[in-house]
């Protein structure tokens, strides 16, 4: 029996035909999945899953029954990418059975401006699920990391009356108890410091290339969770060979990230200049570049503008990618030269990602805080 099921599995894999040597038969539910399987990944029977078949709609349901989902989503990747099958994204039909991820809503964001009128609420719908289930998943220690450095930071030994933090101050103080006066001697008073509007200034800066869709979707979410904390004031541009300012699209990111064009080319140099000119507390701002760095623009220019950004004081952080998906391809000489100004260059993963801002706001060493997470790029 043993033996059985590892000449099926076998077969599985080989795919039948002539790259099958098991001679075995498949029946049922493997007949099934096998057909699935090789309706996308049998080159000679690329024409039954042509986008204009009725095909496409049952195959993307027997897919779903099949496999569990993070394999569905791999296979939906690979019948775009293997059977250029964008145009099954064009069919509401079609678009309501397809699984939502990330990568998908990347592909939606590249095709928005083709998507006809008739399919773009369900587009709307699909990229809307998928940016609900990671605000789930991302907003609380999002916010939880980014307030608590913030309190850290602007705690401080020396408060006015109406700035003590009382809880503090009394742990703080619990050894000065005097027990015939039944009371505490705040030897040391803890404060948080002058109420303010923001206490820090954030400026995320999105490359909107093609490679960097999954980074821009993740970037999207963050914006828009940081954008709702008091206590900072986020920003948002992205640029290809120009920059849009994306800020006031904060409070809605499935709007924002519509607003994004995935594709085209990349000037890092201007997405710089504008960051200088918007960037008004320098020693108050962390400006995150998320980029692969590989730059279509002014390559002297753009190095002339991070090395006058951190002379300025402005705290620097340079993301190769904001997704799970590995290393990802970049340009060496310019992140070598960006690490010679201390400038931090490494990819991060979503997870790693609110430690990081926390680590930024409170103005500890990135590039220690990245070696200490092995995020560090290894040359």
């Amino acid at each position: 029996m043993a033996n059985e099921q590892l000449i099926r599995k076998w077969r599985m894999i080989l795919g039948g035909e002539q790259s099958d040597g098991t001679g075995f038969t498949l029946q049922g539910n493997d007949l099934q999945m096998d057909k699935t399987l090789g309706a996308l990944y049998d080159t000679d029977r690329k024409g039954g899953l042509g986008p204009s078949s009725p095909n496409v709609s049952r195959w993307l349901g027997d897919i779903r029954t099949f496999f569990p989902n993070t394999v569905v989503q791999v296979m939906q990747r690979d019948a775009l990418q293997r059977l250029e099958l964008t145009q099954m994204l064009f069919e509401k039909e079609m678009l309501e059975n397809v699984e939502p991820d990330v990568h998908l809503v990347a592909t939606l964001m590249t095709l928005s401006h083709v998507i006809p009128d008739k399919t773009k609420d369900t587009a709307r719908m699909v990229v809307r699920k998928v940016v609900d289930e990671l605000m789930k998943k991302l907003a609380q220690p999002t916010q939880q990391a980014v307030v608590g450095s913030l309190n850290r930071s602007t705690r401080n030994r020396r408060p006015k009356h109406n700035e003590i933090n009382w809880h503090a101050t009394i742990q703080k103080n619990l050894k000065h108890y005097q027990p015939e006066y039944k009371t505490i001697i705040p030897e040391t008073r803890i404060g948080y410091g002058r109420k303010r509007t923001s206490l820090k200034d954030v400026v995320l800066c999105l490359d909107q290339s093609g490679s960097m869709g999954t980074s821009v979707v993740y970037s999207g979410i963050f914006g828009s969770v940081m954008a709702s904390i008091p206590a900072i004031k986020t920003k948002m541009v992205v640029f290809d060979t120009a920059v849009a300012d994306l800020t006031e699209e904060l409070t809605d990111p499935v709007e924002l990230l519509f607003g994004v064009q995935l594709g085209g080319g990349t000037d890092i140099d201007a997405a710089l200049t504008y960051c200088q000119q918007i960037i008004t507390r320098p020693t108050d701002t962390v400006l995150v570049l998320i980029t692969d760095l590989y730059e279509g623009g002014d390559v002297a220019g753009m190095r002339k503008r991070a090395t006058e950004l951190a002379a300025a004081g402005v705290q620097v952080v340079v993301l190769l990618a904001l997704n799970d998906e590995g290393a990802p391809s970049y340009d060496h000489e310019n992140a070598n030269f960006l690490a010679t100004l201390g400038i931090p260059v490494f990819a991060c993963t979503p997870d790693k990602f609110p430690d990081l801002m926390a680590a930024a706001l409170s103005k500890q060493d990135i590039g220690i805080w990245a070696a200490k997470e092995d995020l560090v790029l290894k040359k």
